[in-house]
C-alpha cells in the first residue's frame, strides 16, 4: 500500500523527515496548550527555544497584527526601516558593529561560515581556510552546516561532506591550541556557547576567554553560535556574556522572533565589513513581519524584565531537579544556565517523550539520553514548580524500570 493510501498516516502528502508525537495542537496562552481533542498541556518547549515570549502573548499578538494589516514583504530591493530599528537594538546589547538579516539558524551559521572562509582570503591570505568546529556539535543541515556538526546520525547519506573543518575537543584549550599549530589554513574558531542538540554542554567560562585570547593572537574570527542559547535564555540576553567577552561573530535565531521566522548574523569590528554588495543575500530576510517581531520580542523582554527572571527561574528549576533526583539510580547530572536545561540520564530515554505526552507535559530528549527542558521565558515560579511536578515522577519511574 502506497503511504497516501495508508489509514494510519495523518500526513499523508507530507515527507516523513520527522518523528513526530501522535498530537496535533490547537492554540496556546502563556506556557499551556490544547490539541485539537481540547486535551491541555504545559509546554516546557516553547517550540524548540523559540516561544520566548509563550503563546499568544498580547502585545506581540496585537503588533503583528498591526503588522500584517500594512506591509509583510517587500524585498531587499528597497529600504526597510525596521531592519534599521532591531539592527540597532542588538548591536546596543552586544556592543558588535552590524547585523545581517536571514530567516533561520541554519542560515545564520551558514553566512557565518561564508564570513569565516572570505577573512581567511581577504585578510589573511589564505588560499584554502578552515574553520575550526567541536566534537559534541549542531549547526544545522545544510551541506556546509551539516559538515560543521558532529553528529554521525545526521550526517549519514549525504556524503561527501564539504571539506575545510578541523574538529577540536570541547573545554580543551591545549587540546585547540595543538590542533591550530597543525592546521595553519584555520581563519576562524566555531562554537555554541551552549551546546543545545549535542546534550546542554556548556562551554567553560575558562575556555571561552581563552579561546578570545587565542583568537586575538592568531588574528582569527572567534564566532559563536546563540542560535539555541541566546536572546534571554540563560539569564543575559547572549551566553557568552557569562565569560565577559565579545565574539567577531554571533549567529542569532529560534528565540528572536518570538515564534516569527528569523535569523541574524551580529558581526565585531573584525567581520563587519567581510561581506559587501553581492556577496550574500537572501529574498525573505529582514522582511518587514519579522523585523516587527523581533522589535517588539526584545520590547516586550525590556519591559518585564524577562532575562533576569529567565535566570531566577532557571535557577529555581534546576534546583528542585537536582533535589528530587539526587541519590536516584540512573540519574546523571542537571546542567545548564537559565531557562536552558539537560537532566542526563545513563541510558536512552527516548520513551519519556510519550509519556511526557500522556502526562500532558511537551519536552524533548536530545543526545539520546538529555532530557532537554525550554521552557518561555515568562514562566512563573508556579509553573517552572509544575514542570518539575510532572517531570520527576517521569524520570523517577522510567530509571526504577529494568534496563533492556
Amino acid at each position: 500500500m502506497s503511504r497516501s493510501a495508508s489509514m494510519a498516516d495523518p500526513l499523508p502528502h507530507v515527507m516523513p523527515t520527522y518523528g513526530r508525537l501522535p498530537i496535533a495542537l490547537s492554540h496556546g496562552r502563556g506556557l499551556r496548550l490544547w490539541d485539537t481533542q481540547g486535551r491541555e498541556y504545559l509546554d516546557a518547549l516553547s517550540g524548540i527555544a523559540v516561544n520566548t515570549l509563550g503563546h499568544a502573548h498580547p502585545r506581540l499578538v496585537a503588533a503583528l497584527q498591526d503588522q500584517v494589516a500594512k506591509l509583510i514583504h517587500t524585498s531587499n530591493y528597497y529600504l526597510v526601516p525596521l531592519q534599521e530599528e532591531l539592527a540597532a537594538k542588538l548591536v546596543a546589547l552586544s556592543g558588535l558593529t552590524n547585523v545581517f538579516f536571514c530567516n533561520s539558524g541554519l542560515e545564520a551559521n551558514e553566512g557565518a561560515l561564508k564570513i569565516a572562509r572570505k577573512y581567511g582570503h581577504d585578510t589573511l591570505g589564505l588560499a584554502e581556510p578552515q574553520t575550526m568546529v567541536f566534537e559534541g556539535a549542531f549547526h544545522g543541515r545544510s551541506l556546509a552546516t551539516l559538515s560543521a556538526t558532529a553528529n554521525p546520525k545526521v550526517q549519514a547519506g549525504f556524503t561527501p561532506l564539504v571539506p575545510g573543518f578541523v574538529r577540536a575537543p570541547l573545554n580543551n584549550l591545549p587540546g585547540v591550541e595543538a590542533l591550530l599549530d597543525a592546521h595553519p589554513n584555520v581563519s576562524a574558531i566555531f562554537l555554541e556557547t551552549i551546546q543545545g542538540e549535542g546534550g546542554i554542554n556548556p562551554a567553560r567560562i575558562e575556555f571561552l576567554q581563552g579561546l578570545r585570547r587565542v583568537c586575538d593572537e592568531r588574528r582569527l574570527l572567534l564566532m559563536l553560535d546563540e542560535v539555541q542559547c541566546g536572546i534571554g535564555r540563560t539569564g543575559k540576553w547572549f551566553a557568552h556574556q557569562w565569560a565577559g567577552i565579545q565574539p567577531d561573530v554571533m549567529p542569532l535565531a529560534k528565540g528572536l522572533g518570538s515564534g516569527v521566522p528569523i535569523g541574524a548574523i551580529v558581526c565585531g569590528p573584525k567581520a563587519a565589513g567581510v561581506l559587501t554588495a553581492g556577496n550574500h543575500g537572501t529574498t525573505f530576510g529582514g522582511n518587514p513581519l519579522a523585523m516587527r517581531a523581533g522589535v517588539e520580542t526584545i520590547a516586550t523582554m525590556e519591559a518585564d524584565g524577562l532575562v533576569g527572571h529567565a535566570g531566577r527561574m532557571g535557577e529555581r528549576l534546576m534546583a528542585t531537579l537536582r533535589a528530587g533526583l539526587q541519590g536516584v539510580p540512573g540519574f546523571v547530572e542537571v546542567r545548564g544556565q537559565g531557562l536552558m536545561i539537560g537532566i542526563e540520564l545513563d541510558r536512552p530515554c527516548g520513551v519519556l517523550l510519550q509519556r511526557g505526552v500522556d502526562a500532558g507535559l511537551l519536552f524533548s530528549v536530545t543526545a539520546d539520553r538529555v532530557v532537554r527542558l525550554l521552557p518561555a521565558l515568562i514562566a512563573t515560579e508556579a509553573e517552572v514548580d509544575e514542570i518539575a511536578a510532572r517531570l520527576l515522577p517521569l524520570i523517577t519511574a522510567f530509571l526504577a524500570e529494568p534496563q533492556a
